[in-house]
């Protein structure tokens, strides 16, 4: 059993903005589990546009641009995934890897050691009502630092030989696309994924790929170094098929 330390590094998100707004400290104080939570020392977070999102206030009403637009002008009463004003200081990090080094009261003391990942759209804090949900690392605190809490019932035990970083790649993304997949009701056809080489993308390809159905992914072709045009004027989009894990040009 490790000795859990009384702080952390961590990287505090201090407000809407740019990257100005994000902290580094090392004294952030080590979170405890409430009843029914586990602490997971964190050991992989995976960068996610939500996070992005998030920080810019893009999910604020008044935000009408595209995110790579950067911070604009918003209404902080309703930035935040939930349309409400987030609570400053916060430690974002949608994507969370790592093991439980500590449970609270209620939880099985079994589940100590687990390799764990945490559903990124959380239900539990809700009381799994419908069209609500806390995302981890915007309601309520995530993974971008050494250590995180999350509800025992959000975090899922994995048995896998993929790297950390490689499974802190999975909750948001992964479970985007799958959420469409499963809200679409696809069945036996053929499925179109734009913005194919992201993450939502990727898992987009995949899903249907493991479902054995044909998936036609679009994607923007990179740029030749110095061109200085927009690669979108310059390559036309070229569709690729990927059919039984190999990618080919859509004829």
């Amino acid at each position: 059993m490790m000795t859990i330390p009384s702080t952390m590094a961590a990287v505090l998100l201090t407000g809407h903005g740019g990257l100005d707004v994000l902290e580094y400290r090392e004294d952030v104080p080590v979170p405890v589990p409430a009843p029914g939570e586990v602490l997971i020392r964190v050991a992989a977070a995976g960068v996610n546009n939500t996070d992005v999102n998030t920080r810019i206030g893009w999910y604020s009403k008044k935000v009408t641009g595209a995110t790579s637009e950067g911070p604009a002008a918003i209404d902080a009463s309703d930035a935040s995934w939930a349309g409400v004003a987030m609570t400053f200081p916060r430690i974002q990090g949608a994507d969370c890897c790592g093991r439980i080094v500590a449970t609270g009261e209620g939880v099985d003391p079994a589940r100590m050691g687990e390799r764990v990942i945490v559903r990124s759209m959380m239900r539990a804090p809700v009381a799994s009502r419908p069209f609500e949900c806390w995302t981890f690392g915007s309601e309520c605190d995530g993974a971008f630092a050494q250590f995180a809490v999350a509800p025992s019932a959000e975090t899922y035990a994995v048995t896998s030989d993929w790297t950390d970083a490689e499974l802190a790649s999975i909750p948001c993304a992964w479970s985007t696309a799958e959420n469409m997949l499963e809200r679409a009701g696809v069945g036996a056809e053929r499925i179109l994924v734009t913005g194919a080489s992201g993450g939502v993308g990727t898992a987009g390809r995949t899903g249907p790929a493991c479902r054995a159905l044909p998936v036609v992914g679009v994607r923007r072709r990179p740029s030749r170094p110095g061109a200085g045009e927009p690669r979108s004027s310059r390559w036309p989009v070229q569709p690729r098929q990927r059919v039984s894990g190999h990618s080919a040009p859509a004829r």
